[in-house]
């Protein structure tokens, strides 16, 4: 399910992809080395996978895409698709907190290895 649902993020914009590929790697490390290795061989998605794993967080660049995307979806849900205030209201707090947790939480891989090269 993860595998298709990452599938869908390569041709949906806007719809995230690693995520669920991080998910199904994670899946198929126990059953499937075959396929885990399918998904760490995959262009742009299995480094992000290999560099969640290692702890090394998201290149700035995704995570500014990451974060624009938020804000594009959230804007455009609120302007057209949201009438009644407490829907817009909720969007808009589950917008912030995604901003927020890429933002702040999930570290940025130029800044890891800069550390780590430092040590």
């Amino acid at each position: 399910m993860a595998v298709a649902l990452g599938g869908v993020g390569v041709v949906v914009p806007g719809w995230p992809t690693t995520v669920f590929f991080i998910a199904a790697a994670s899946c198929f490390a126990r059953s499937s080395p075959r396929v885990e290795r399918w998904i760490l061989g995959l262009p742009k998605v299995g480094r992000l996978v290999a560099d969640h794993r290692a702890g090394l967080g998201m290149p700035r660049r995704a995570k500014v895409v990451a974060i624009t995307m938020i804000v594009v979806a959230v804007s455009a849900s609120v302007a057209f698709a949201l009438s009644a205030p407490g829907w817009r209201l909720a969007v808009v707090a589950l917008g912030l907190a995604g901003v927020l947790y890429v933002g702040l939480r999930v570290p940025t891989r130029e800044l890891v290895v800069a550390s780590r090269s430092s040590e």
